[in-house]
């Protein structure tokens, strides 16, 4: 069996890159940031108004996201992606529409949002079963994409605006990520049923730990331990992307310029997160893992808690953690799922553990902008991310473990 021209066990390293390309398409939802001021000028809305698109592009993202897991084995990886490439991007050439903001919500938010929900985790899918023997890794590198796009995007979107304005730069980024999806889901293919790596053994006491099906999971402790740290690893990551500029700028006193270059090298410890998260949970185990990363947002927590004007290094450092961290969870996510649950069913289980990220999103994004309203400074912010660290530390000892497959396996037999 041959693969791009190559052996099977090369020609699959080529879908990595392939993956990670079109999780860099989707992640530029992270640039957003680069949008709001030049539609602040041209519809005329508020700072709270122009963050409307992109909150309601990661609701519907979640939402999204698991319904498609159901479907991939019904239509088929190719088609999935294709059709949500093409969604995306038309989502993206409607933005550019005159409009108001409700309209912008609809047009970015709903349809670009939905687009992005239903390719997400057909790479991720993909890549699972061509690397059973690899997969932390293999998946970290594939979602490193998603994280890394700010990186790549958000200069681009910048040129592209200064050059042909906000309206004219939605056309040319749907257009562009419409062909680029489209051309990669023409190879976007699993391996056969009965694939695996020459000479790969997997442990047999493993694969009884992870034959459990969809339906399963929801009667197991873990399911709801993964689900619970998922959450709140992604509701500190996505607060702190949303208001690491704003607060480096209250807090810190950097100019606005200085504030928005520190968002470039977060998203390196975003990408970076992704990758060792991946192999770390792989090498040694996913409540490790938890553990880890938690630890990692309780340090910034207690820094972010003592940070005043002028501990530019603090901050540095603080949010650095804070990105690190959060882009761990989506690959520990995905990877705990491939280790505690049945690989067959892998993009429906993920789907079901994936609504934690909207849960996350939401909760975080709505109470960093609530405290800030209340107590006028985000500082105040840090003491609930503080707890829930200490919680999530708590949570991944007791829950995430493979020892409960056994008795529910019996159970359902």
């Amino acid at each position: 069996m041959r693969l791009f021209g190559m052996p099977v066990e090369k020609g699959r390293w080529l879908l990595i890159p392939l993956g990670a390309t079109v999780s860099l398409c989707l992640g530029t939802v992270y640039s957003w940031s680069i949008f709001r001021k030049p539609l602040e000028k041209l519809l005329n809305i508020n700072a709270t108004e122009s963050l409307l698109p992109f909150t309601v592009l990661l609701i519907v993202f979640a939402i999204l996201m698991p319904i498609t897991g159901f479907y991939i084995n019904r239509f088929g990886t190719r088609r999935i992606t294709a059709v949500g490439g093409v969604i995306m991007g038309l989502g993206y050439i409607l933005s550019s529409l005159n409009g108001n903001l409700q309209v912008l919500a609809l047009t970015y938010g709903v349809i670009a949002g939905a687009g992005v929900g239903i390719v997400y985790g057909v790479p991720l899918a993909v890549i699972a079963k061509w690397f059973p023997d690899k997969k932390g890794i293999a998946v970290g590198l594939t979602v490193i994409g998603f994280g890394l796009s700010p990186l790549i995007t958000a200069p681009l979107a910048k040129s592209l605006i200064d050059s042909y304005g906000v309206r004219q730069t939605f056309v040319i980024l749907g257009i562009a990520f419409t062909l680029i999806i489209l051309a990669i889901a023409t190879v976007l293919q699993p391996p056969p049923q009965d694939w695996k790596p020459a000479g790969w053994n997997p442990n047999v006491s493993v694969q009884g730990s992870t034959s459990l099906t969809n339906s399963e999971i929801l009667q197991t402790p873990a399911f709801y331990g993964l689900w619970i740290c998922y959450t709140i690893g992604t509701f500190s990551g996505l607060a702190a992307i949303g208001i690491s500029s704003p607060l480096a700028q209250e807090i810190i006193k950097l100019d606005a310029t200085t504030a928005a270059s520190t968002v470039s090298l977060f998203a390196v410890f975003n990408a970076l997160g992704r990758i060792f998260f991946g192999w770390f949970t792989d090498r040694f185990s996913p409540k490790l893992a938890a553990i880890v990363s938690f630890t990692l947002v309780l340090v910034a927590s207690l820094m972010m808690l003592k940070a005043g004007q002028g501990t530019v290094t603090t901050y540095l450092i603080a949010f650095s953690l804070f990105y690190f961290s959060f882009g761990g969870w989506l690959a520990i996510a995905p990877t705990t799922t491939l280790i505690l649950f049945s690989s067959a069913d892998y993009a429906k289980n993920y789907g079901l553990v994936f609504t934690a990220y909207g849960a996350g999103a939401l909760g975080g994004t709505l109470l960093a902008g609530r405290i800030r309203d209340i107590f006028g400074s985000y500082t105040v912010f840090f003491y609930p991310t503080t707890a829930l660290a200490i919680l999530g530390i708590v949570l991944s000892v007791f829950m995430l473990k493979r020892s409960f497959s056994s008795s529910v396996i019996s159970q359902a037999n």
